[in-house]
C-alpha cells in the first residue's frame, strides 16, 4: 500500500476516533449551525428570585431547537433562583434591554414575577414590543405585567387563575385557556402549559405570522 493509500484509508478512522473522544462536538456544531441559520432572537425575562423553572426551561429548549437564539434578562446580572431550585445566569439587565434587538420578548412567571407587575422598565419593554410588532409572551402570573402596562385591553388572554380578575379589570377578555394567542401576544396559564406556550411562540416566529 502506498503512502497516499494509507492516508486515505486512515481518514475515516481519525474521524471515528474524534467522535469517540469528543462525543458532544458534533451535536454542539449542529446546534450552533441551527442558531446561525435561524436568525431569530428571543429574550426571556426572569425574576431574580422565584421564577418558575419549567416556564424558563421548556420554552427555551423549544425555541433553541427551532434555531432561535435565546437571551436571558433580569433586574440584575446575579445568578437568578427558580422556585424549584433551578439557577440561571442573566446576560443582560432589564433596564438596558433594547426591544429592537429581538424578535420575541417573553416574561417568565413564578411568584417572583410580581416584581415586574408595576415595574416601569418592564412596562416600557412590553409596550415597545407591541408597537414594534414583536412577538410578546407572558406566562403564569406574568400576564399581569402586560395588563398593567395597558396592552391587554380588548385582547383575549389567559393567566394563572388566581389573577384572572386583574386582567379583567384592565379590559382583557379572560379565556381561561392553557395558552391564548391574540395576534402576536401569547399568554400562558402556568407551568403545565409551558411546553404549549413555547410551541405557540416558536410557531409565530418561524411562520412569520402578523
Amino acid at each position: 500500500m502506498t503512502t497516499r493509500q494509507k492516508l486515505v484509508c486512515s481518514y475515516p478512522a481519525v474521524i471515528f476516533l474524534c467522535l469517540l473522544v469528543f462525543p458532544g462536538s458534533a451535536n454542539s456544531q449542529k446546534k450552533e449551525k441551527a442558531v446561525s441559520e435561524g436568525g431569530k432572537k428571543a429574550v426571556m425575562i426572569i425574576a431574580q428570585n422565584g421564577f418558575r423553572d419549567e416556564e424558563l426551561k421548556e420554552p427555551r429548549e423549544i425555541l433553541t431547537q427551532k434555531g432561535i437564539k435565546v437571551t436571558i434578562a433580569s433586574s440584575s446580572l446575579n445568578t437568578a433562583k427558580g422556585m424549584l431550585g433551578a439557577r440561571a445566569k442573566p446576560e443582560i439587565i432589564l433596564s438596558e434591554l433594547k426591544v429592537e434587538d429581538y424578535d420575541a420578548v417573553i416574561f417568565v412567571g413564578g411568584i417572583g414575577a410580581k416584581q415586574y407587575w408595576d415595574d416601569p422598565a418592564a412596562h416600557r419593554i412590553a409596550r415597545e414590543a407591541l408597537k414594534k410588532k414583536k412577538v410578546l409572551g407572558a406566562i403564569c402570573i406574568a400576564p399581569v405585567i402586560l395588563a398593567n402596562a395597558g396592552i391587554l385591553s380588548g385582547k383575549k388572554a389567559t393567566v394563572w387563575e388566581s389573577e384572572a380578575k386583574r386582567l379583567k379589570e384592565k379590559g382583557a377578555t379572560y379565556t381561561s385557556k392553557p395558552v391564548e394567542v391574540d395576534g402576536k401576544i401569547v399568554t400562558g396559564s402556568g407551568p403545565q402549559a409551558a411546553k404549549q406556550f413555547g410551541q405557540a411562540i416558536a410557531k409565530l416566529l418561524t411562520e412569520g405570522k402578523e
